[in-house]
C-alpha cells in the first residue's frame, strides 16, 4: 500500500497486534478505544501454535512463554470425574514446531501493551467512535480497522445497512483466575462435561489457573449476577475435586458472566478503505479456542497484503480471501463442539471426543502461515 496512515478502532488483542505489526513496517498508526486503558477483562486465552508463529513473528513469543504455561494433554472427563479421552498437545507442539502456551489474559495484554508503546503508537483513550465519526476517519486515514469486539462493533455496522445481529448460542460462560496450592491440579486442560454443563480448567503455573463453568440457559440480564454465580456453586456442587478447588479459591474481582455469542459468516469484510478483522469480523465461540488465535493471524495476513499490494483494494480483496475459510472453520467448529456439549450431550448425556487427529489439528492451524 502506497499510502501509510492507519487508523485502528479497538485495542483488544488483534488491534494492537496489527498496531505493532504495521508500526514496525514504518505505518503511521492510531488507535481509537473507547475505554480509558487498554483492557485485561477476560481470565486467560489459550495461544495455540498458529497463535504462536504470529507472536514469533512479532518478536514476543520468548516475552509469553516466560508468563504462561505449557499444558500438555487435554483431558476430556464425564462430571463424575471418569476419563472418557485424552488429546496429546505436546505432540501437537512437536508437529507444528511451535508451542501451545495457556496465559492470562492481563499478561497477554501487558505484553502487547509494552510493545506498542515502545513503538511511541498513539492510543487515544476515552474515544468511543461513533458510525458517523468512521465517515471522518476515512478522510483522515488511508486505511481505517475495526477491530472493536463481537457484539457492538461500531465499523461493522458502517459496513452493513442492516445490522448484523450476533447469534446467541443458549448456553453462558462464567469465567475467573482461581489461586491455588501448588500441585493441585496437573499440567494438563481439564475439561469436565455433563448433561448441558461443561467446566474447563486450564494451568497456567503450579498456583494458578483459569476456568470457565459453562450450562444452557436463556439469556436473562435482569437476574442479578450474584444469582447466576450461586446457581453455578449449586450445579458444580457434586463435580469432581479439580472444579471444587477452583470455586473455593477464585478471585472475585475476576468473575465475569457472559451470554455466548457468534455471528455468521459474512459475505465482506470492507468496503472502500474501511475493514473489519478479529471478533468484528469472523467472531468464533470459545468453545473454538480460536478467538485470539485468528485475531492474531488477521494482523499478521494484513500487514502481509498491504505490503504486497500497492493498490489497496487489491490487497483487501486479497485479505478476505485468504482469511474467510480458516475463520469461518474455526467458527464451525466452535458451533459444533457447542452443539455437542449444551444441546446433544444434554440429551444424550455422552461426552463427546475431540474427533480429530494431532497432524489434521496442526494442518488446519497451520495453514497459510509461513515465512
Amino acid at each position: 500500500m502506497n499510502s501509510k496512515r492507519i487508523a485502528i478502532v479497538g485495542a483488544g488483542i488483534g488491534g494492537i497486534a496489527l498496531a505493532i505489526l504495521a508500526a514496525r513496517k514504518g505505518y503511521q498508526v492510531n488507535i481509537f478505544e473507547r475505554d480509558s486503558e487498554i483492557s485485561s477483562i477476560g481470565a486467560g486465552v489459550t495461544l495455540w501454535p498458529n497463535a504462536m508463529f504470529v507472536l514469533q513473528q512479532m518478536g514476543l513469543d520468548k516475552h509469553i512463554q516466560a508468563l504462561g504455561g505449557m499444558p500438555l494433554f487435554m483431558r476430556m472427563c464425564d462430571q463424575h470425574g471418569t476419563v472418557q479421552s485424552e488429546f496429546d498437545i505436546a505432540k501437537v507442539n512437536t508437529l507444528s514446531g511451535f508451542s501451545s502456551i495457556s496465559i492470562l489474559r492481563r499478561d497477554l495484554m501487558s505484553v502487547l501493551g509494552r510493545t506498542l508503546a515502545d513503538l511511541g503508537v498513539n492510543i487515544h483513550f476515552n474515544s468511543a467512535i461513533t458510525v458517523s465519526e468512521i465517515a471522518q476517519l476515512k478522510q483522515d486515514f488511508d486505511l481505517v480497522v475495526g477491530a472493536d469486539g463481537r457484539m457492538n462493533s461500531v465499523v461493522r455496522q458502517f459496513l452493513y445497512a442492516e445490522k448484523i445481529t450476533p447469534q446467541y448460542q443458549g448456553f453462558i460462560n462464567i469465567i475467573a483466575i482461581s489461586q491455588l496450592k501448588p500441585g493441585t491440579l496437573d499440567n494438563v486442560i481439564h475439561d469436565f462435561r455433563g448433561r448441558g454443563e461443561r467446566f474447563g480448567i486450564v494451568l497456567v503455573k503450579a498456583d494458578l489457573c483459569y476456568w470457565a463453568a459453562g450450562w444452557s440457559a436463556n439469556i436473562d440480564k435482569a437476574l442479578p449476577l450474584s444469582a447466576w454465580y450461586e446457581e453455578m456453586h449449586q450445579r458444580f456442587l457434586t463435580w469432581p475435586d479439580a472444579v471444587q478447588q477452583v470455586l473455593k479459591s477464585y478471585d472475585e474481582n475476576s468473575l465475569k458472566r457472559i451470554f455466548v455469542h457468534d455471528i455468521d459468516r459474512l459475505p465482506y469484510w470492507h468496503q472502500g478503505n474501511v475493514l473489519i478483522m478479529g471478533d468484528a469480523a469472523h467472531a468464533p465461540l470459545p468453545t473454538s479456542g480460536q478467538g485470539a488465535c485468528q485475531a492474531l493471524e488477521d494482523a499478521w495476513h494484513l500487514v502481509r497484503v498491504l505490503e504486497k499490494y500497492d493498490d489497496l483494494e487489491h490487497a483487501l480483496t486479497a485479505f478476505y480471501q485468504q482469511r474467510i475459510d480458516k475463520a469461518s472453520a474455526s467458527q464451525l467448529v466452535g458451533r459444533q463442539v457447542a452443539q455437542k456439549i449444551f444441546t446433544t450431550a444434554a440429551d444424550t448425556n455422552e461426552t463427546p471426543a475431540l474427533g480429530i487427529s494431532a497432524q489434521q489439528l496442526v494442518t488446519l492451524w497451520m495453514q497459510g502461515l509461513s515465512n
